[in-house]
């Protein structure tokens, strides 16, 4: 069997999409997952099966978050062991012990590219953020302080370029690579 983490983009935030997470595992459960574990409220499923194609995986907990739930949420599938190869890869300055410093990883949707998603971006605001491209996905980091003058914080979220990534921090990620 596989073990996968699924990321649900953009539920359970400030009141919206709200999802219960016992009610999100028994679902899991019912199309057929096995060890089923959620992550925080905001999305982070970890899951075995024996499915090879993440694509049809990502459909399938979409059109049941759909039946069940009624919402239309993007849903990214990535192999645990893919997720801990690509921390494995993080550039040196992500994950630092400065705290003054907030790091992120950003999940780039299959219809779309790492690199696609930069060049809509544009530049990242010097001394206030940093990226890095790496595959389908984007390791980023901004000034704790300073982040509302950041250009990727104002544009990841906004209308053409949100919906086709997914955001976790990097304590998020060290515990799902591993539960």
């Amino acid at each position: 069997m596989n073990r996968y983490i699924a990321l649900l983009r953009g539920i359970n935030i400030s009141g919206k999409n709200k999802i219960s997470m016992s009610e999100l595992k028994a679902s899991f459960l019912a199309l057929g997952y096995k060890e089923v574990l959620s992550y925080l409220n905001s999305g982070n499923i970890i899951f075995c099966c024996n499915a090879e194609d993440k694509i049809r995986i990502s459909s399938d907990i979409r059109l049941m978050i759909n039946k069940e739930f009624e919402l239309d949420i993007p849903v990214l599938v990535i192999l645990q062991n893919e997720l801990k190869t690509l921390l494995d890869k993080k550039p040196d300055w992500w994950e630092s012990v400065d705290k003054e410093w907030y790091d992120n990883l950003i999940f780039v949707m299959p219809t779309s590219s790492a690199e696609e998603i930069a060049e809509k971006v544009g530049d990242p605001t010097a001394d206030l953020e940093r990226i890095s491209v790496c595959e389908r996905y984007i390791f980023w980091s901004f000034d704790r302080k300073k982040y509302s003058k950041a250009n990727w914080w104002r544009k990841t979220a906004s209308s053409g370029i949100g919906e086709l990534l997914t955001i976790r921090t990097a304590n998020t990620l060290k515990k799902i690579a591993h539960m």
